[in-house]
């Protein structure tokens, strides 16, 4: 009986001791993550403008965003358009870079290290870096297209080329996909490309029935990570456009930030932020639910 209950309250002084050691992490998950996470639920459900008292008004934030907001409409397109324009040349451009990075050529290394430290640079420098780079009047890369004869365009201030010069910007960070291609090529056995060899694969062979699918699963890895970061596009819109020039850079992370801080209308800012929310979330899903045709793992291969 003495022993039983010694056993009991060593259980319940283990079982304190691990409450107690994870309580730091559980507080701060309540107060900064839970918390706020069913406030913007009541949140979007209110009438709200910092300056007035709350009002419950159901829906209405939503279906105005549907049916009586033009503004929604158009950053919904302006993401949209990026999205489709600037995730599959991320991933082209990230997974060519690692496959040159790959070869055993002197100095690859201190290539990796180059191309990977634009991903770890502050948004706002680079985006001041970039406004330099693109400026019509003297920026480097029209003064170069001058050399050659070349008007360069307005780049971030001409309508027909500013969501344009926000994709050619997102190539900046593309050393950070890269590497982790990289770690994924690495991983690759060196016995299925000698295999290959031997049946007489060549270079493009080998990429393809080799490289590509045993790399499925760090590009379906890389494929939701990119696609939940380019919906969030916002530092280089708050820097450099504002939005324009007339809504073509109205992204939608923007137009959800000035409607909270600038309109003061946080209600309708919250039920914005949960229908963003919703649609990363359809799109993720759709992302893992199409991911059994098309990733391979080893671990799927019946012995």
């Amino acid at each position: 009986m003495r022993r039983s209950l010694s056993k009991n309250t060593l259980a319940r002084r283990e079982a304190l001791e691990g409450w107690l050691g994870i309580s730091p992490w559980l507080i701060g998950f309540l107060l900064f993550t839970a918390g706020p996470f069913v406030v913007s639920i009541a949140m979007s459900l209110t009438d709200w403008r910092i300056t007035v008292a709350p009002t419950f008004i159901g829906l209405k934030n939503y279906i105005k965003a549907f049916t009586d907001d033009p503004n929604f409409w158009q950053a919904i397109k302006v993401t949209f358009t990026y999205v489709a324009m600037a995730l599959p040349l991320g991933l082209f451009c990230g997974l060519g870079l690692s496959l040159l990075l790959n070869q055993k050529v002197p100095g690859a290394r201190t290539f990796g290290t180059l191309f990977y430290l634009p991903a770890v640079l502050s948004g706002v420098s680079v985006a001041l870096m970039w406004m330099w780079l693109l400026n019509p009047d003297y920026g480097v890369v029209n003064t170069l297209l001058g050399v050659f004869g070349i008007q360069g365009p307005n780049w971030f201030w001409d309508p027909d080329w500013s969501l344009a010069s926000v994709v050619l910007m997102s190539l900046w960070r593309v050393g950070g996909s890269a590497i982790i291609y990289l770690a994924g090529l690495q991983n690759i056995s060196p016995h299925l490309y000698e295999a290959a060899e031997i049946d007489g694969a060549g270079r493009w062979a080998k990429l393809r029935h080799i490289t590509l699918p045993m790399l499925t699963p760090t590009i379906f890895f890389q494929l939701v990570m990119e696609l939940i970061d380019a919906f969030q596009v916002f530092t280089v819109i708050y820097v450099i456009t504002d939005g324009g020039p007339m809504r073509s850079t109205l992204f939608y992370l923007f137009y959800m930030f000035r409607t909270a801080f600038e309109d003061f209308d946080m209600g309708y800012a919250s039920a914005l932020a949960w229908i963003m929310g919703a649609i990363i979330l359809a799109f993720t899903g759709l992302v893992f639910k199409s991911s059994p045709l098309w990733v391979f793992y080893e671990s799927d291969v019946k012995q």
